[in-house]
């Protein structure tokens, strides 16, 4: 008999929209999908650290670049890998992570 593979729980977002998670995050997958992903961080960082970066209340460069990269990695769903990304993208503005 092979184990059949759960599809997770149930879920509903505040758009209706149904999915299936298996863990807590309460992301749904199809908000996720249609969000705009030409402007913002969204542009060229992941899901993850872009939703990291938006629950901090950090929305733009400026905002960023009063923070240190120390501080930006400690949010949840910050990994190391974003922050050259980061970095380049604050140095094409003129701006560079707090000291």
């Amino acid at each position: 008999m092979t184990k059949k593979k759960s599809i997770g729980t149930r879920k509903v977002c505040s758009q209706g929209h149904v999915f299936y998670k298996s863990s807590d995050c309460p992301v749904c997958p199809v908000c996720e999908k249609e969000r705009n992903k030409d402007s913002g961080f969204g542009a060229f960082l992941g899901g993850p650290a872009t939703r990291a970066l938006e629950n901090a209340g950090i929305k733009t460069l400026k905002q960023l670049s009063t923070k240190t990269e120390k501080e930006i990695l400690k949010l949840h769903g910050m990994g190391p890998a974003s922050i050259p990304l980061l970095r380049k993208k604050l140095k094409e503005k003129g701006f560079t992570f707090k000291k």
